[in-house]
């Protein structure tokens, strides 16, 4: 028979299988000989009192084999199936794309940047140079953002759809299967473009398609119903079905629809800057300790303060991580944070924002771009003051709420480096007023939090697309081109890796032929 219980260890018992049967044999009231395997089905940290547990909800065999689990895919080939175009492959084109094969249609993807190989050159002529590539940056090639991103797969999205689904087909592709169990499972980004790579991999021995360096320039469609798109070169690929998956920094895409006379909205995002902490002071916090346990993970971190009736948060917290050069044009800034999958470098970031409505920006009500020109405005102006060569505006954590220029800045993981101003002369005032009401309450909820030792880097703008597509809620179709299916960050239906995917899927399951 099977059993699941949960059973609380150690940190140095957490990996110990033989601990782990005992555990689980004193709560059963049956003897270890009879335990003829496990399996954890969950895995948490639980750091509330002064000894930090593990959590482990674990599924006993006893008195029958232990059988291991497998991961059965349904995938067709479909070199002759009907097409169906999807730009970009960023989490959601990448698992729209899968979902094909699995419903035996044809996937072209086409990516206006470059493979994941290729694409390492110009990230490392952007942190090395300051120089920005506008087709191959952070943002934009294989995988997209979130190969760049940390891989953080933590997600709310469960009533979307199957995050299970979504978790096995990275354990598919090279992804340990510690992720299946993770209360918050992270790939990291060294691991992350092995892992697309075989997923392109997959799709291609299957009879699906990937156009990198193919940029789409106009989607096609008449009579209100689409029939293809046009890319950069002059190609035109034809199909009856197009996902748009382009993420939230396709900003060409937006215009496209804009001159096409297709309908747009505002949407709102959030706005503010990369806080940077030594991690060593995190992990204090968290697991009230002097030095972190081996066994123990780089400590993480949530914050949230109401301000005037207005939220402030942290947002992609990267334990062990680097803050990165996100920019997708030049004459910008925008910063973002990832980690690799051992989260071993001396610092922890996390974007802290505020929410960033409608009614905060003259004209947003009627004006699709609004909140974009907003955004772009912000950018713009830390490159200013930044100086050049993406050199990011930044301040001590204790300078900025008491509204002093930092005299020096701590050692940071901010790669084209950083230059001491006034973040009040980047954010806006309302921005900048709700951030220093919030960090020194953060720092009563986290003993050590409010410190200059911490520096904030600015701008951390690109949190989610400040326009959305709309689309119709049971056809997932653009309200006024059928087979035009908006999708993912880009298009305001998803915010991260996981739920990304997810929408990449749905949208294939929308298809009615």
């Amino acid at each position: 028979m099977q059993k699941e219980i949960e059973i609380a260890l150690a940190p140095e018992s957490v990996h110990d299988d033989a601990r782990i049967i005992t555990a689980g044999s004193k709560q059963l009231r049956v003897s270890p000989e009879r335990i003829n395997g496990f399996r954890v089905r969950k895995r948490s940290i639980d750091a509330r009192g002064k000894q930090v547990l593990f959590r482990l909800r674990v599924v006993f065999y006893i008195d029958e084999a232990y059988t291991p689990p497998t991961f059965f895919s349904s995938i067709k080939r479909v070199h002759t199936a009907e097409p169906v175009i999807i730009i970009g492959a960023g989490p959601a084109g990448l698992f729209a794309a899968y979902r094909c094969l699995e419903r035996g249609l044809k996937p072209i993807v086409l990516e206006r940047g470059k493979p994941v190989k290729e694409r390492r050159r110009d990230l490392a002529k952007i942190n090395r140079e300051g120089v920005v590539n506008p087709e191959s940056n952070y943002c934009f090639g294989e995988g997209g953002a979130g190969t760049y991103s940390d891989g953080k797969l933590y997600t709310r999205s469960n009533k979307r759809g199957d995050v299970q689904k979504v978790l096995e087909i990275f354990v598919q592709h090279g992804a340990t299967e510690d992720i299946l169990v993770d209360a918050r499972p992270h790939i990291g980004t060294n691991k992350l473009p092995h892992i697309i790579e075989d997923m392109r991999n997959t799709i291609l021995e299957n009879g699906g398609e990937i156009r990198f360096d193919c940029k789409v320039t106009d989607i096609l469609a008449d009579f209100g119903q689409v029939r293809g798109v046009k890319t950069s070169d002059g190609d035109v690929v034809r199909a009856r079905h197009v996902v748009v998956a382009t993420g939230h920094s396709a900003r060409d895409i937006f215009t496209l629809f804009r001159h096409k006379g297709w309908l747009l909205e505002a949407k709102p995002f959030a706005l503010g800057v990369r806080i940077e902490h030594p991690q060593a002071i995190i992990d204090q916090a968290q697991y009230h300790c002097a030095v972190r346990h081996e066994n123990l993970p780089p400590a993480y971190y949530s914050l949230v303060e109401q301000v005037k009736g207005r939220g402030v948060f942290s947002f992609c917290m990267c334990p062990g991580g680097i803050i990165a050069p996100c920019a997708t044009d030049h004459h910008e800034i925008v910063v973002n944070g990832w980690s690799p999958s051992k989260r071993n470098n001396p610092h922890a970031n996390s974007g802290t924002v505020i929410q960033i409505n409608l009614e905060d920006v003259p004209d947003a009500s009627h004006d699709p771009f609004a909140l974009l020109h907003f955004q772009q405005q912000i950018e713009h102006r830390a490159f200013q003051l930044g100086g050049g060569d993406l050199v990011a505006p930044a301040q001590r954590m204790v300078d900025f709420v008491t509204q002093r220029v930092s005299n020096t800045l701590p050692e940071n993981s901010y790669r084209p480096g950083t230059r001491s101003v006034d973040l009040n002369e980047v954010l806006p005032s309302f921005v900048h007023r709700a951030l220093r009401k919030a960090l020194p309450i953060f720092g009563k909820k986290m003993n050590g939090y409010y410190t200059n030792e911490a520096i904030l880097v600015g701008v951390e703008s690109r949190t989610s697309s400040p326009v959305r597509i709309p689309r119709d809620r049971e056809s997932l179709q653009h309200p006024e081109v059928g087979g035009l299916y908006p999708c993912g960050e880009g298009a305001g239906y998803a915010g991260g890796i996981v739920s990304a995917a997810i929408d990449g899927i749905n949208c294939i399951d929308a298809i009615r032929l």
